[in-house]
């Protein structure tokens, strides 16, 4: 581990200001739908509370665009966590200000506050020193344990380190060894399944990790414009017609590197994207007319053949249209294959988190990934900056 840690530091009876990631979907009413978010910041919570620190909590939750937008409240997180630790979470009307300032002075051991949505002030995502040094201010240490916004420099993630001892929370040292062992020590056979819609939010990271891997296996829509170079028809299935080109350059870097490339064999195909519309399996190619919005049975048993005997599996995207119910048997079948393989299985966050944790897998995978676009930014090989501005061991 590069960075130092929630437990290298003394934070005793400390003011500790915690940068989570509690951007949970709500529904209509304002519900949350999905608490894991916040149940995967637990364990740093709890540390703090341990070791009798008053917690201040600091987090965004979806685009408000840097003003006050009361559907984009945390207050329904405050009663959540409340409610999971059994303990009151006092709920601020604004992160920064006199009144924040006073609240946190008047703080007591073990005392827990959630402060209101950091992206309510454009100064956020700006990284404004200004608001960082205010933030700062709150707090005699900073914990990071927000990876899914690492790869942004945000005040509240790069900004605040200026001013503070910086560390790692529990969730975010587990995020940065299980990349890193992808990135230096993967066992092997190593297995990389990509799916979800393209083709160029993946170009890097395949460049990044072919001499890495054994194995690349592609569905989802993204499969279509390698598929495509291939000269398969693809009927009206989505396509990024400007990176064919790029699809046919890394299948030949693929060769180099002696990696096998595994794309589809036949497709659940339909003529509309609807959960009643009609659909069929085509082997080979879509036809005219028809879109390919899964992975079928024989492609399946591919993926299945290839990655049996694998020790690392890591996988990001959805291998067909899985928000309906027609198009999702290609990714519950290689989901429920590989949660029961002896091996370490990585799961990119997003989409591919979330269909996981839908079929009930989430406990029998090594690692699930808070982080969509952080997880790939770091199987790029870019140094994130909110993990990069924490102190070093």
């Amino acid at each position: 581990m590069p960075k130092k840690t929630i437990k290298d530091i003394d934070i005793r009876g400390k003011r500790v200001l915690i940068r989570v990631d509690f951007n949970v979907p709500l529904d209509d009413k304002k519900r949350i739908t999905d608490d894991i978010r916040i149940k995967e910041s637990l364990p740093t919570i709890r540390y703090a509370l341990d070791q009798n620190a008053s917690i201040i909590l600091m987090s965004h939750l979806g685009r408000p665009k840097g003003e006050f937008n009361k559907d984009f409240s945390l207050a329904p997180v405050a009663e959540r966590l409340s409610r999971i630790l059994g303990k009151d979470v006092k709920m601020m009307k604004d992160c920064v200000g006199i009144e924040i300032k006073n609240a946190v002075l008047g703080m007591r051991e073990k005392d827990i506050m959630l402060l209101e949505n950091l992206r309510f002030h454009k100064e956020e995502e700006k990284n404004d020193a200004n608001f960082a040094k205010e933030l700062a201010s709150l707090g005699d240490v900073f914990i990071n344990d927000a990876f899914g916004t690492c790869h942004r420099a945000h005040a509240s993630t790069e900004g605040v380190t200026k001013y503070l001892p910086s560390v790692a929370g529990f969730l975010v040292q587990k995020e940065i060894e299980y990349f890193e062992r992808l990135l230096k020590n993967p066992e092997k056979p190593f297995a990389l399944i990509f799916g979800g819609a393209k083709v160029s939010d993946k170009i890097s990271v395949i460049e990044n990790m072919l001499p890495k891997i054994d194995f690349l296996l592609i569905g989802g829509a993204m499969a279509y414009t390698f598929l495509k170079s291939r000269l398969k028809g693809v009927g009206k299935s989505k396509l990024e017609e400007d990176k064919i080109e790029v699809a046919e350059a890394i299948f030949d870097k693929a060769r180099e590197k002696d990696v096998g490339i595994f794309l589809p064999e036949d497709h659940v195909v339909a003529l509309d994207i609807s959960a009643k519309t009609k659909i069929k399996i085509s082997i080979d190619y879509v036809p005219d007319g028809w879109i390919g919005l899964d992975i079928g049975p024989r492609t399946i048993k591919k993926f299945i053949s290839v990655l049996k005997d694998c020790k690392t599996i890591c996988w990001n995207g959805p291998l067909g249209y899985f928000e309906l119910k027609p198009f999702r048997k290609g990714t519950a079948e290689i989901a429920k294959f590989i949660a029961r393989l002896k091996a370490t299985t990585v799961i990119g966050g997003g989409d591919t988190a979330a269909a996981i944790n839908e079929l009930g897998l989430g406990g029998k995978m090594s690692h699930i990934s808070t982080g969509g676009g952080a997880s790939l930014e770091y199987l790029e090989g870019i140094e994130l900056p909110g993990i990069k501005a924490l102190n070093d061991m």
